[in-house]
């Protein structure tokens, strides 16, 4: 698939590229931190689609135990 996680080289060292969910729950920690920057509302340029929320409960992973 063209959209799955691939390493990311920094520094040397090779790491994996965040997910859609990953790169949100960044954001809004930073924001909460004073950084200044806004949510991008739905269907401006650069915000996720509904397609790419759909394509990220595809390669979700499951957690033991939790119920959703």
């Amino acid at each position: 698939m063209e959209n799955e996680a691939k390493p990311q080289e920094r520094d040397g060292d090779v790491k994996m590229k965040n997910g859609l969910y990953a790169n949100i729950n960044a954001k809004r920690d930073r924001i909460k931190a004073g950084s200044g920057e806004k949510m991008r509302k739905p269907g401006t340029k650069g915000a996720p689609t509904a397609s790419a929320f759909k394509q990220s409960l595809k390669t979700a992973k499951t957690t033991k135990g939790k119920s959703k």
